[in-house]
């Protein structure tokens, strides 16, 4: 069963044209725009996905409605064996609470909380099914830690974003998008501020994470950040035009180890 599968997804919008119509009385035309029109879509528990296409191709709004911030207009979505599209906001919340972990390009970290507590603020607000019990302070805070050690920051616990480098903070917020335990983790543009070495970083614990079992959709415009992937989707005009395995994955570990080793040299005949 996967865990993701969308049949026939289209999301159309309606605006109003500046133009007035003389056919119409004067009235102002109503112009449709067809964001996704018809996307056929599944992933299976464990895969590593990207999501590519132009600007304007429906990347975007495909990703507002895996994350069930959007609906779609026509078209079916199961999401972990939920029907979300004639879901109420109620079960939405539950879903994007449980069923979903959120990693966006510019951390969205509480400036005035440790990266403990920003991990633990899904389980504070956690939307408990039929006769699920809250979980106590003590179970919620160790849970955040477990999963700040999951992401090799168990040294940084008590810090704040501030403190930490855009590297840190983007492994605090894929532990927060973790700690729920959730059906799959949504990344929109994830190393989008940060530098090639950070970059390199988090696309491998992306992979680490995706070797122990996660699954994992990433939005990405970039082709060497899809080359980590294990499958590549892409869309055009609001239609899915490829979806193709990764032949030969690259390893992200292994290119932060050159990466390194190049600007050692680097540093070293700068200095001399």
């Amino acid at each position: 069963m996967p865990v993701i599968e969308l049949r026939g997804i289209k999301r159309e919008y309606r605006m109003e044209s500046r133009k007035k119509s003389t056919e119409n009385n004067g009235s102002d035309d109503v112009v449709v725009v067809r964001a996704l029109r018809g996307v056929d879509f599944c992933a299976e528990a464990g895969e590593f996905i990207s999501v590519m296409g132009p600007s304007g191709s429906g990347k975007s709004t495909l990703m507002n409605i895996l994350g069930c911030l959007d609906k779609p207009t026509a078209g079916t979505y199961s999401l972990d064996s939920i029907e979300t599209s004639k879901s109420n906001s109620d079960t939405f919340a539950y879903i994007r609470n449980r069923k979903i972990g959120f990693v966006f390009q510019s951390f969205n970290l509480l400036a005035r909380t440790t990266a403990l507590e920003n991990v633990e603020l899904p389980l504070f607000y956690r939307r408990r099914e039929n006769n699920e019990k809250r979980q106590s302070a003590h179970a919620r805070r160790e849970r955040a830690i477990r999963a700040l050690k999951e992401v090799g920051l168990d040294t940084r616990m008590d810090h704040f974003p501030s403190q930490l480098s855009g590297g840190q903070q983007q492994r605090v917020a894929i532990a927060r998008a973790m700690v729920n335990d959730p059906a799959f983790i949504l990344a929109d543009e994830p190393t989008g501020n940060l530098d090639s070495g950070m970059t390199l970083e988090i696309m491998g614990l992306f992979q680490e994470l995706n070797r122990q079992g996660k699954t994992i959709i990433m939005v990405t415009h970039e082709p060497e950040l899809a080359a980590y992937t294990r499958r590549i989707i892409t869309l055009r005009d609001g239609q899915l035009v490829s979806d193709v395995q990764v032949a030969e994955r690259r390893n992200a570990q292994e290119d932060l180890a050159q990466w390194n080793r190049d600007h050692a040299l680097l540093a070293d005949k700068t200095a001399s």
